[in-house]
Parts: C-alpha cells; structure tokens; sequence
C-alpha cells in the first residue's frame, strides 16, 4: 500500500471531523449559504490550513497527497468545508513559493491559523478560462501602487479579511504584464458586491470586489513585478488535484448514501437493492469513484516527486469533475422521487457536484490541455 502510517493518521484526522462535525451541519450551510465560522476555526486549530507549508516555516509540511486525503475526506462531509481547505492551500503555496521572509512573518501564520480569511482575486467579466482579459490595474505611485478595477464570483469575497489579486502592472506586456498583490480588504477603496446566490456549494461565499484607488504599499507586490501569471500558473497543477480529491468526495458521499438507501428500499416486497438495475448502479458508481481517485493519487504523486504532472492533473480533475457529477446524479436516481427534494443529502451532492466541472479550469480546457501535451510530449505514460 503506497499511503503511509502518516497518510492514513492524516485521513482518519480529517474523516472523524468531516463526520462528527461538518456532515451534521451541511444540511444547514446549504440551506442558509451560511460561511461555516466555526468550522473555519476549528480546521485552523486541528491544522488543516496550509498542509503543504513546509516545518521550517510554520507548517506541517505534508505532501501533495495528505492534501489529496484531505480534500476529499472534508468534502464526504460538505464540499463548501473543502474548497476553504483548498483555498488557503493556494494561497499559502503562493506565499511559500513567491513571497519574502517577511511577508510569509506578516500574513502565513495567521492564514494557517484561521485567524484571516482570505481570497484568490483573478476572475473578471472579460477573464475568466481566458485570463489574458484581465483589466484591474496597479499603477506606481511614489512607493507603492493604486489599485482600480474590479473582480467577480470570488471564492470568500463577502468575508475574506486579506485577498491575492491579479492585476495588470504594464498594459501592453501581455501575460508579463500582470502582478499578483496583497490586498487588505476591510481598508479604504473596498466595495463588496451582494453574495451570490449559488447552485450548488452554497456555503463558499461568492460574490464581486471592487477596488477605487486603493493605496498599496511596496510590500503589497508578491514576488517579482510581471511574474503574476507565471505565479499564478505555478499553482494551479496542486489547486486541479484539490478539486478532483474534492469531486472524488461528493461522489463518495453519493455512493454511501445510495447503497445504504438501496438496501432499506422496499418495492415489490424486496429491497431494491435485489434489483439487477439498481445493482449495476451502484457497481458503475464505484468503479469509477475509485478509477477517479487513483488518478488523483497519482497525479499528487508525481507533483510530490517533482515530475512534470499538467497531463496528470488535467486528467484527474476533468475525469473526476464528470464521474462527480454522473455518480450524484445516479444516486438521485437510486433515491426516484425521495432524491428530488429538498433535505435529501443526495439532492445537494447532485447540485454541489457541477461546480468541478467548471472552477480551476473548465473541464473543455482540461480536454485541451491533456490533447496539447500529449502533440507535445507524446501518448507514452
């Protein structure tokens, strides 16, 4: 077995709070599209924040794959639990690979400690697969910058206390014309926008950002000046394994729920879970959970060794997000009518499922992107 004693002490961690804590809440999170506040502190204090950040700097310094486990052991429980997971493991892989010693002092510890809520600012009406269309500026001014421009469906935009946003530094240098810059977003110039009222993993807030000459200072400037999208592509590999372990835990969920209703079920005085349909259901259900998390795992694997994983983490993400959303949908269907309604978990795995088609990268770019590096490199695994 290729997980270690550590990986397994990890997952179980992370199962045991995702069953005892977050699972009896998702009912309500849902229904409220209430940001999880107290959960948030408790996954600080358990250490589920910046999984990846290395001892000498604070963290924990686990792998790619504990991530992976515990992506998809938080979202078994609630998937909007698991994207605040995923979302400061962004954040704090940025800090750790492109920020200094001192802005990693002034702002790591309190993201990993669930003392700061942050938020990753790219997406904009113009830019959203095509991150060229990006049109918030950051303009030189004396020592710092003015920030103008504004951002859409951001992932804790009506609560994050601190937001990464991608902002254009030289107008007509393309992709080396962006920078990425630390934003305090209960300062002057800050305009939230309303939450959005969501589909589906209604407790991760979403909603716009809108900066009016917001004052910078020099130390606001991740990394080097023009280097934002370079930073930004730089994590997105890891961020596409979080989603995929994320998908491959609302499929669990779904998976879970439908054997246990399949077999209290009765029509024609049997369960129906005697039912060969049903059977071959449920046998497709987990056939393919289990294909989507060993491309997870894999694709981890090969970030942890250092490989060249964009095939691998294209491939996990776009197959996961699919068989995602195709288990939850034959879990409703296990459930017939029971899975339709409102208060039924399965109704919300469904819902909560479509998101991973879409963030991190649409599915249809996954699919460009596996087919651009298999011209490039060839078919050879």
């Amino acid at each position: 077995m290729y997980l270690t004693d550590t990986h397994l002490q990890v997952r179980d961690m992370a199962r045991d709070f995702a069953n005892g804590r977050v699972r009896p809440m998702a009912e309500e999170l849902d229904r409220d599209a209430r940001f999880p506040a107290e959960l948030y502190g408790e996954m600080g204090e358990l250490g589920l924040f910046g999984i990846g950040v290395p001892e000498a700097m604070g963290g924990p310094g686990f792998d790619t794959l504990t991530y992976a486990l515990v992506m998809e052991e938080l979202s078994r429980g609630y998937a909007s639990v698991a994207d605040q997971c995923g979302l400061v493991e962004l954040i704090s892989t940025l800090l750790v690979r492109h920020g200094t010693e001192a802005q990693r002092a002034k702002w790591l510890g309190d993201v990993m400690a669930s003392n700061t809520k942050v938020a990753y600012c790219i997406t904009e009406p113009e830019a959203g697969t095509d991150v060229s269309g990006v049109r918030t500026t950051a303009v030189r001014a004396g020592d710092g910058w003015v920030l103008n421009g504004g951002k859409i469906w951001i992932h804790n935009a009506p609560v994050a206390d601190l937001a990464f946003v991608l902002a254009r530094t030289d107008p007509e240098a393309g992709r080396r014309g962006m920078s990425i810059f630390a934003v305090d977003l209960n300062g002057p110039g800050i305009e939230r926008g309303p939450k959005e009222q969501k589909m589906g993993q209604r407790a991760s807030q979403v909603g716009a950002l809108t900066f009016n000459d917001v004052q910078l200072p020099a130390d606001a400037l991740l990394g080097e000046e023009g280097r934002g999208f370079h930073m930004m592509m730089s994590v997105l590999d890891k961020g596409r394994v979080g989603i995929a372990a994320l998908a491959v835990g609302i499929a669990q969920a779904g998976l879970e729920a439908a054997v246990e209703y399949a077999q209290q079920r009765k029509q024609f005085n049997q369960p129906i879970a005697e039912f060969q349909g049903v059977q071959w259901m449920l046998a497709d259900m987990a056939k393919d959970i289990e294909a989507a998390r060993l491309l997870v795992h894999s694709a981890a694997v090969k970030i942890d060794r250092g490989e060249d994983a964009t095939r691998a983490c294209s491939m996990a993400k776009c197959f996961a997000g699919d068989m995602a959303v195709k288990a939850t949908q034959d879990a409703v269907q296990v459930f017939g009518g029971s899975g339709y309604i409102r208060g039924f978990e399965v109704e919300r795995l469904y819902r909560d499922a479509k998101i991973t088609q879409i963030y991190e990268g649409t599915n249809q770019i996954q699919r460009m992107i596996i087919a651009r590096e298999l011209l490039k490199h060839g078919a050879a695994a």
